[in-house]
């Protein structure tokens, strides 16, 4: 975990010594047209990037992403299985955004899990909107109706803070899940973004991220003795709030025009709650695409 936590701080020293001695000229898009104006960013810029630099828009972003090994919160389940995610998201400038995602799992039945929709609200604010604060509501429509799925709504509050170029920030989210039971996440993220290759129709650039995941738990425990020759197996739950997660992700972005391609490697280190043990660091790739639609 140390080794880990070095490893990502001397990613950021890096990108933030190279962004303070690497400025970019900006062209000076003001009296072009709306279209020119998405044109002319796009070429130079991701969507995340672009987003974040305009100030009247309405776009439709959608994007699909695949991992090759599922875990969770870091915890391997003895399945070996991938999963997809594909989703489409409508964005205004006023800072409403709504969309639909949904979970594809390969040896899970059914292999569809759920479809979530979301809406939300965000504002951008601060010396050069370095700040920003975002809430939203997540609706899950499970495909199994009949099964076990106490968390069917989630309320969320992110606020986040970047630095003037955009290199390096960091972000609190906190989720309350609800349903027929409830439960608490709290996921610290902070990044950094290396621009390796930078030209005028497509953009190449390592964004290491570094999340730190704290969540309530229920955790059954079991204890087994013997009375009389026959044996007793009693379980007992308790619910624990506290670290479960670091994960270290290392994706690498190539960006060309509306689209964006990103390709990385994801690195878990489960903490072990009460009554675990023997937990392994867990890793997987990822690949993701999205294209970004002016209406």
């Amino acid at each position: 975990m140390k080794k880990t936590l070095v490893l990502f701080f001397l990613l950021l020293s890096i990108i933030n010594f190279y962004g303070q001695n690497n400025s970019e000229g900006t062209e000076d898009v003001q009296l072009l047209e709306e279209n020119e104006i998405i044109d002319s960013i796009l070429e130079e810029e991701s969507e995340e990037e672009f987003l974040k630099s305009v100030t009247k828009f309405q776009f439709i972003h959608l994007s699909i992403e695949y991992n090759n090994k599922t875990y969770f919160s870091g915890r391997d389940i003895g399945t070996d299985q991938f999963n997809i995610s594909p989703q489409i998201t409508y964005l205004h400038s006023n800072g409403l955004y709504f969309g639909l995602e949904g979970v594809y799992y390969d040896e899970f039945a059914p292999e569809w899990d759920y479809t979530s929709a979301t809406i939300g609200y965000g504002k951008s604010f601060g010396k050069n909107k370095q700040y920003r604060w975002e809430t939203s509501y997540d609706r899950y429509f499970y495909t199994n109706t009949s099964g076990n799925n106490p968390f069917k709504n989630a309320l969320s509050f992110t606020i986040e803070v970047d630095n003037k170029k955009k290199t390096f920030g960091t972000e609190v989210a906190t989720t309350y899940l609800f349903g027929s039971d409830n439960s608490l996440q709290i996921v610290s993220s902070t990044y950094g973004i290396l621009n390796l290759l930078k030209k005028k129709h497509y953009h190449l650039k390592l964004q290491p991220q570094l999340n730190i995941v704290l969540a309530e738990q229920t955790i059954q425990l079991s204890q087994t003795f013997t009375i009389r020759g026959v044996q007793f197996t009693r379980y007992v739950q308790n619910n624990d709030f506290g670290l479960i997660n670091t994960q270290l992700q290392i994706p690498l972005q190539y960006s060309t025009g509306n689209v964006d391609f990103e390709l990385g490697y994801i690195f878990n280190f489960p903490t072990a709650l009460e009554g675990e043990t023997n937990l392994k660091t867990t890793g997987f790739f990822n690949f993701s695409m999205s294209y970004l639609f002016d209406l």
